[in-house]
């Protein structure tokens, strides 16, 4: 989903785009040649299934956490910058106002242990070149995501539930990449920065505005709690980041989640024909 748009935001130069089956990012060897001859690797790659993490944390690890591990390393080698994708999850979600980058990590699943390892890893291996750039709650044109999740369901349900418990911030990838690549462009400090769209939301309030940008009804979706949701990982309830880090290198954060969503809509990202 970020990666086909990040082909998209770097349109017109030159760019070495590796799936998973032409790049294990946890064979050292393999990252070391693929590596080489750039001046910029984007890390894309990561376990992202939540809850299969709790009983399989030795796999999410090794792509999680050895993989950017491996990327770092090699682009301290080579000279080039590299930015890895990290998330929410780093953070218990037990705070009330926005997280700042600088905040401790403090991890409550199996998942946000794993990606918090690779955010220490790429700073401590490679740290005047590594880029940590956390994101959360993405949808976008390629991939599963909760904007496909609820257009899906508007087509098969008169009503269903959404959580309005947990607080976060949607993000379209679209800008995510373009900000990433603003920030490369303007040869920004190494460090940690928060790649979300600006402002917040629960689920309940995202999904009603997913049906409005779709043209639907919207009072179709109706909010419930957490405890009707059961999963084997835990969430933090609270997932808002601060964007002090853009201010600092001199870039305007992203814009308001609201804002992006309705020129995702208008670009076709939320079609449910």
């Amino acid at each position: 989903m970020l990666g086909h748009d990040f082909r998209a935001a770097l349109a017109g130069r030159e760019v070495t785009a590796l799936g998973r089956a032409h790049l294990d990012v946890t064979d050292a060897a393999a990252v070391a040649a693929a590596v080489r001859g750039h001046a910029v690797v984007l890390n894309c790659a990561a376990y992202t299934r939540v809850d299969d993490a709790e009983t399989h944390e030795d796999d999410a690890y090794a792509v999680n956490a050895t993989g950017p591990a491996n990327l770092a390393a090699a682009c301290a080698d080579s000279g080039a910058r590299l930015v890895t994708i990290s998330t929410d999850y780093v953070f218990d979600g037990s705070a009330t106002s926005p997280y700042a980058e600088g905040r401790p990590r403090d991890p409550i699943n199996a998942y946000g242990r794993t990606k918090a390892a690779g955010e220490e890893l790429a700073l401590e291996l490679h740290p005047a070149g590594s880029y940590v750039v956390r994101t959360a709650w993405l949808y976008g044109a390629n991939g599963p995501n909760f904007v496909k999740t609820m257009l899906k369901l508007a087509e098969t349900n008169d009503t269903w539930s959404v959580v309005d418990d947990q607080v976060g911030q949607p993000t379209w990838t679209a800008d995510l990449a373009m900000q990433v690549v603003a920030m490369l462009d303007a040869d920004a400090p190494a460090g940690v920065y928060h790649g979300t769209n600006s402002g917040q939301a629960t689920w309940f309030e995202f999904a009603r505005a997913i049906l409005e940008e779709a043209d639907l009804d919207a009072e179709r979706v109706t909010a419930t709690d957490s405890s009707s949701f059961v999963r084997p990982a835990r969430r933090p309830s609270y997932s808002v980041l601060g964007h002090g880090a853009w201010t600092a290198a001199g870039l305007a954060p992203m814009r308001h989640w609201r804002e992006a969503l309705s020129q995702a809509a208008r670009a076709g990202v939320l079609s449910h024909d």
